[in-house]
């Protein structure tokens, strides 16, 4: 797949050259075709900044970007074509009926008026709205209010869609609602450039993720890459039948053989025992064997852990903020 979001060098500082800040910092990434991109960092990491920049929207200190192929510095008008936007806070009108406020934006998106209705309704569909098509807009909820802002970013079927913080402020049930939409987005082909805080949201959903603070991009990568590289070792958990005898015997055994290193009780829960192992899926069939074959244990449960966005968020940022 080839680059549709390419950022070199971007960088946006704020204020007047003797005072100024850097919001953004040297940011260099690429995002692939049809992926879906989580962007995550603390409040003031730089986030909206670097959206509003891809948007074209806010002007690059220096650097380079392009989306779709176009550049935001000397072709915005064909990225603003390429993407579909959902600021962090976004207005809707009120006096406007729901379907109204859709064919507006797909008026300023020059989409026929012949071909209007169609869409509309299309879209309503997709958000689940159409049967609040008649109703006005400030008698939507929320969550609804996201959803069709979302519909709006749709107008003009774009490739790309960059949301800032598109679950902010839901309840858990919209934000349900929003992610299963990601999802057939994603479907759908779009590449999807998101930001979010809701950390458990955006590895739920995300092909890859970047992580930014203070303006540096510190990580970016699939989860699997990151997880590899963060932790090069892997976290099995056993539970057995018995007391600490059987515990005792287990850690006896798992000492002797090949790759198996840091073996603990974990605190958060009694009667399991946790080691990293250095090998391959055959050499640890082959430890499973061995505790039950050659030792006589009774294993309840034998499973690798993964590692969470938690955890890796907390290994490459350090809790800077601007």
């Amino acid at each position: 797949m080839s680059a549709i979001i390419e950022m070199r060098g971007l960088s946006k500082a704020y204020g007047n050259r003797r005072e100024s800040r850097l919001a953004v910092k040297d940011l260099t990434l690429s995002i692939k075709q049809g992926a879906v991109f989580g962007f995550i960092g603390p409040n003031g990491a730089g986030k909206t900044t670097t959206m509003r920049m891809l948007t074209t929207l806010l002007e690059p200190t220096s650097g380079e970007a392009w989306v779709a192929g176009c550049s935001v510095a000397k072709d915005p008008r064909g990225v603003r074509r390429a993407i579909g936007y959902m600021p962090d806070y976004f207005g809707v009108y009120d006096d406007m009926k729901v379907w109204e406020y859709l064919d507006f934006f797909a008026a300023c998106y020059d989409v026929p008026a012949e071909e209007r209705v169609g869409t509309t309704g299309d879209l309503l569909e997709l958000v689940d709205l159409s049967h609040r098509r008649d109703d006005f807009v400030d008698s939507l909820s929320r969550g609804m209010k996201q959803r069709l802002c979302l519909a709006r970013s749709l107008a003009h079927d774009p490739t790309v869609l960059i949301l800032d913080e598109p679950a902010s402020g839901l309840d858990p049930r919209a934000r349900i609602e929003i992610r299963e939409l990601l999802r057939e987005l994603c479907s759908m082909g779009k590449t999807i450039f998101f930001s979010s805080h809701i950390l458990s949201e955006v590895a739920d959903i995300c092909t890859h993720i970047g992580v930014i603070e203070d303006g540096r991009l510190v990580a970016a990568g699939n989860m699997e890459e990151m997880q590899r590289r963060l932790r090069p070792q892997r976290a099995v958990r056993m539970r057995l039948l018995g007391e600490a005898e059987a515990r005792q015997a287990a850690k006896e055994a798992l000492f002797h053989l090949e790759g198996v290193t840091d073996i603990q009780d974990p605190p958060d829960a009694p009667g399991e025992i946790v080691f990293d192992f250095g090998g391959d899926d055959a050499n640890l069939s082959a430890v499973l064997t061995t505790l039950v074959t050659d030792h006589g244990l009774r294993i309840v449960s034998f499973s690798e852990e993964s590692s969470g966005l938690e955890d890796v968020f907390l290994q490459v940022t350090q809790g800077i903020v601007s």
